[in-house]
């Protein structure tokens, strides 16, 4: 499997464990609560206490920015996890299960389209503000699409050949024939698809926190720290630089390893 990589898809895996490791381990390394409040360090510089400094309210941005980033990772991988299970049963499902079903699920797809992504996104999450469970329903609900289109113009192509027809005539069944002609097929285009919808599904989180009906405080997200610290950019500019930087290198991992792979 790594050995298949580019070398811009191991750095682009390099620097996404990097990040994995600091949200995990992060907030070991320092005592102290992401939430937790101290007056009396308001917007301390980064120093040997405080390796990345306070924010507005003296909170560490060191565990915070771990604390963000960890649930950027979660949602990502809820995400590409479940559209990808959906997506790629919907469109093997599509190819194979007559024309009316098809139809169907096409028509359901056309429907869901009619609107942008980001406007169904925030239409589902102003309706319960602040729920991170409704935000992976909505990005959920637009990203198994990709993943069914591709599966299924994949399945399609597959159904005619002389290697599922012969496994039909000899009585095979359709998980076999799945496991054994349509999932090798399916499964190298899912990396690409699966490395841009976890880069999209945390822009999205974080474009929600800017018109704030996203994650709400005091929880970190990177997109809600962004639009807080943006009125000390001035007094304390490593503040609003920080969880920029961070979503910048996040989505960017991603996208190194959504890069095509070496034939």
């Amino acid at each position: 499997m790594i050995s298949s990589l580019s070398r811009t898809q191991k750095t682009g895996a390099g620097l996404l464990l990097l990040l994995v490791a600091y949200a995990i381990f992060g907030p070991m390394l320092q005592n102290g609560d992401a939430t937790a409040q101290d007056l009396n360090h308001i917007l301390t510089p980064p120093n040997s206490e405080f390796w990345l400094g306070t924010d507005h309210f003296g909170r560490n941005m060191w565990i915070r920015l771990a604390d963000a980033l960890q649930l950027s990772l979660m949602m990502a991988a809820l995400c590409v996890l479940t559209s990808a299970v959906i997506g790629v049963t919907a469109g093997v499902l599509a190819a194979t299960g007559g024309r009316w079903l098809d139809r169907g699920l096409d028509a359901l797809v056309t429907m869901i389209l009619a609107l942008p992504g980001l406007v169904l996104v925030l239409i589902f999450a102003a309706i319960v503000p602040g729920s991170f469970w409704m935000l992976y329903v909505a990005i959920s609900l637009i990203q198994w699409i990709e993943y069914f289109r591709v599966s299924r113009a994949i399945t399609q192509r597959l159904t005619r050949s002389p290697e599922v027809q012969s496994s039909k005539l000899m009585g095979f069944g359709q998980w076999y024939i799945f496991r054994r002609h349509y999932w090798p097929a399916i499964a190298p285009q899912l990396f690409t698809i699966a490395a841009f919808g976890a880069a999209n599904a945390i822009l999205m989180m974080a474009s929600l926190g800017f018109v704030y009906v996203g994650i709400q405080p005091p929880l970190a997200e990177l997109g809600l720290m962004i639009v807080e610290h943006f009125p000390y950019y001035s007094d304390a500019p490593w503040l609003l630089a920080q969880p920029l930087l961070l979503l910048a290198l996040v989505v960017l991992a991603c996208h190194l390893m959504g890069r095509g792979r070496t034939q």
